[in-house]
């Protein structure tokens, strides 16, 4: 029993540590072609595992599923820590929008379109629909550490990629529930409600939490943790997720709202100015190893043999995905908000960057898990939408904001020129 376990943690280190030398080598060679490090990953990925089959974590291993869930947090709590609120306040309805009706507009779209290219039944088209219907924030969020662009695009795509993982997975879960339960329980009421508790109760999980710990690491007379507050800061992004789950909410919205919180200190009297160098630099490392691990092994774990046995259906989706479903929800959320103001150009920008990732790849796992008819088929859409969003639409998301002018130019570059 003590070899099986030594060799089961030799095994997680080794993993470990090949992993973050191929990511760093990656990431050096990103930096160089000026691509977002995120493709590099992906692509370092499938050359040891399917390539040359070195890696071979299975996606439902506990080492891939943790990492999955704990990178998943991290990133989302840092996207939620870097967004000024008071900017939110000008473009609260669209990301409402792209939140909630986008993402029925995407079920709707690409549902139909799995119905009639795959011959699935409605509900499985659905199903499939709803896996993919989600922007993500493990992508998107690093692609804009790389690609400085307007803060008001900027922060309302990644508070979209938090806000609509949580819309997506109560799509999904929902109607598993219908199929497993040979639809005769299936409540609009019930749903709407679900969706609501999920969501909102998310929200005030993660804002609870990240107050409390703040209140207890500012510069207040409870000040308890103020030489902690790096470590405080990852006890709020892990311990709102978990939380979340053990509420029976949205995780993922509770440690996104945690972070909202906590990068907003300030508006609620707790300062920690002192500590944000510190924070800054700490979480900065940590998202890169986050990404580094999922990426990398979400590339490993790609299965061309089954992308191939159903390519065309699969790519025609996910065209449909790219160049129908996404301006039809971009548009519709962007033009009735008058506050915001939106151009052409920024609303242009926003329905190319929408990369597929770790949460549809983590459903799509869930769903082959529970044998569900159809599982191999989500499975290739799943992965061709996180190939071909994140090898297409991330790597030149840098080129579009150029051409687009939206690009903010760093301090460095300015100096440089």
């Amino acid at each position: 029993m003590v070899s099986e376990t030594t060799e089961l943690i030799h095994h997680v280190l080794l993993l470990l540590v090949f992993i973050l030398v191929l990511g760093m080598i990656s990431g050096k060679l990103a930096s160089l072609l000026r691509v977002p490090d995120v493709v590099l990953f992906i692509a370092a990925g499938i050359l040891v595992g399917p390539g040359l089959n070195i890696v071979h974590e299975s996606s439902n291993s506990f080492t891939n599923q943790f990492i999955l869930m704990l990178g998943s947090a991290l990133i989302l709590f840092d996207g939620g820590r870097n967004i000024r609120l008071l900017n939110l306040r000008k473009v609260w309805i669209t990301i409402s929008l792209l939140s909630v009706t986008g993402v029925f507009i995407t079920v709707a779209v690409v549902g139909t379109a799995a119905h009639y290219l795959f011959g699935m039944e409605w509900l499985y088209a659905l199903l499939l629909a709803s896996i993919i219907c989600s922007t993500d924030p493990a992508s998107i969020i690093p692609v804009f550490k790389q690609v400085r662009i307007r803060e008001k695009v900027r922060e309302t795509v990644e508070s979209e990629s938090a806000f609509n993982d949580a819309t997506g997975s109560i799509f999904t879960f929902t109607i598993l529930a219908i199929i497993l339960g040979g639809g005769g329980d299936f409540s609009w009421g019930a749903s709407v409600w679900n969706f609501v508790k999920t969501a909102v109760g998310g929200i005030l999980v993660g804002c609870v939490i990240a107050y409390v710990i703040a209140l207890l690491t500012a510069h207040t007379r409870l000040s308890w943790f103020r030489n902690y507050t790096t470590i405080a800061m990852l006890t709020v992004a892990i311990g709102a997720y978990i939380l979340g789950d053990t509420f029976k909410v949205s995780g993922f919205m509770a440690t996104f709202s945690a972070g909202l919180i906590w990068g907003n200190a300030h508006l609620f009297g707790l300062r920690m100015e002192e500590k944000q160098a510190e924070m800054g630099h700490f979480s900065e490392n940590l998202t890169v190893i986050m990404r580094m691990l999922i990426f990398v092994l979400l590339g490993s774990q790609v299965n061309f043999d089954l992308i191939a046995k159903f390519l065309w259906p699969s790519l025609g989706v996910i065209l449909v995905l790219m160049f129908i479903a996404r301006p039809l929800t971009v548009y519709s959320s962007t033009l009735p908000d008058r506050i915001a103001k939106w151009t052409s150009q920024e609303m242009l920008f926003m329905v190319w960057v929408r990369e597929t990732g770790v949460i549809p790849a983590a459903l799509a796992g869930i769903v082959a898990g529970l044998g569900i008819k159809y599982a191999d088929v989500i499975a290739s859409v799943t992965f061709m939408a996180i190939l071909l969003t994140i090898l297409i639409q991330a790597s030149t998301t840098a080129y579009v904001a150029r051409k687009l002018g939206l690009e903010v130019k760093s301090e460095k570059d300015t100096i440089g020129l």
